[in-house]
């Protein structure tokens, strides 16, 4: 058979099934299974080419690795993420505080590092503010203010229209000064914050009618990787001030936090894994968050198919390696 013949087989094969996917499927599923069939099609087709002794060139792996990232992101996939023990932790911190309570989230990261962690904050913000926690929301990088701006105005707020700027939240900016803030603010907020990024003065904001220092909120959640960052609030607020505190870091942090948890940090959520179990957990336990736009949960589909990916050329080379040393001994 011709190599002619081979492509117009191939090309009725596609054909075909494509045919099927869209007679067998759901509409909501037509990605998934695309997906699906482009990168194990490829890997069953590599497979087979390299068991017949045909070189499989460089440039055909690094093609197929693209197919693997772009096909879930043409044809979106996501996976079930059940939250592991470091997540749910904060989850269900958050979860079971009083109505009312009142938490500290600090947008501690630039745009680089937005993609894994924005995510995280995004979600842990629709969580609290859902609870009815009053939440104090701040930043110790110049570029976290306008990264929290961001949040508040195009994702966070506009699930929750009854919320009131100073009453069920307040966004008190960024200050410099890195570790220097939170000397301060572990006894005293005004020294550091006299305002609001509203000139609102913080004696005026019913929020702060209660908390005089960051030693009174229920809980300080950090968002970020870098310095200052989570660590930092562990070292200057958590532990000298008693109060418990969960991380949210970049992937190549969190193996950095993971010796605080769980005595000095009740939770992490590392990268853009931790993100898609937060998101999962809080869909799951919310209905009406069934809707909410989930770039975490979505991250993971191209994530999650590279990963098997290069794990099945791992395989598959260790196979061709075990059969041709079979073949030489015979």
């Amino acid at each position: 058979m011709g190599k002619r013949h081979w492509i117009l087989l191939g090309a009725i094969v596609a054909v075909i099934i494509i045919a099927a996917v869209l007679w067998l499927f759901p509409k909501e599923r037509w990605g998934t299974v695309f997906s699906l069939l482009l990168v194990f099609g490829g890997l069953v087709a590599l497979l087979l080419r390299s068991l017949y002794a045909k070189e499989v060139e460089r440039r055909i792996i690094f093609l197929f690795i693209l197919v693997a990232v772009a096909a879930p992101i043409l044809f979106p996939i996501t996976f079930t993420e059940k939250p592991t023990a470091v997540v749910q932790a904060v989850f269900d911190k958050i979860e079971n505080l009083p109505s009312g309570s009142t938490v500290l989230l600090s947008f501690d990261f630039d745009p680089a590092m937005a993609p894994e962690v924005q995510p995280m904050a995004n979600a842990i913000s629709r969580h609290c503010l859902e609870k009815g926690h009053k939440v104090i929301f701040m930043s110790l990088w110049a570029t976290g203010q306008a990264l929290l701006s961001q949040s508040l105005s195009d994702y966070i707020l506009l699930g929750f229209p009854d919320k009131v700027d100073g009453v069920d939240y307040v966004n008190i900016g960024y200050k410099a000064g890195n570790e220097g803030v939170l000397n301060v603010i572990v006894s005293n907020f005004e020294k550091m914050f006299p305002t609001d990024v509203n000139s609102v003065p913080l004696k005026d904001i019913r929020i702060f009618d209660d908390i005089a220092s960051a030693k009174d909120v229920d809980f300080i959640m950090s968002i970020g990787g870098g310095m200052p960052g989570p660590k930092e609030w562990v070292l200057f607020v958590g532990d000298p001030g008693d109060v418990d505190v969960g991380v949210g870091v970049a992937a190549v942090v969190a193996p950095q936090m993971y010796p605080y948890y769980p005595a000095q940090v009740i939770g992490i959520l590392g990268g853009v894994k931790g993100a898609a179990e937060y998101e999962y957990a809080l869909k799951d336990a919310y209905p009406v968050f069934a809707d909410m736009d989930t770039p975490g949960l979505r991250m993971m589909g191209p994530q999650t198919l590279a990963h098997i990916v290069i794990l099945s050329f791992i395989v598959i080379g260790n196979i061709i390696y075990f059969r041709g040393r079979r073949e030489r001994k015979q």
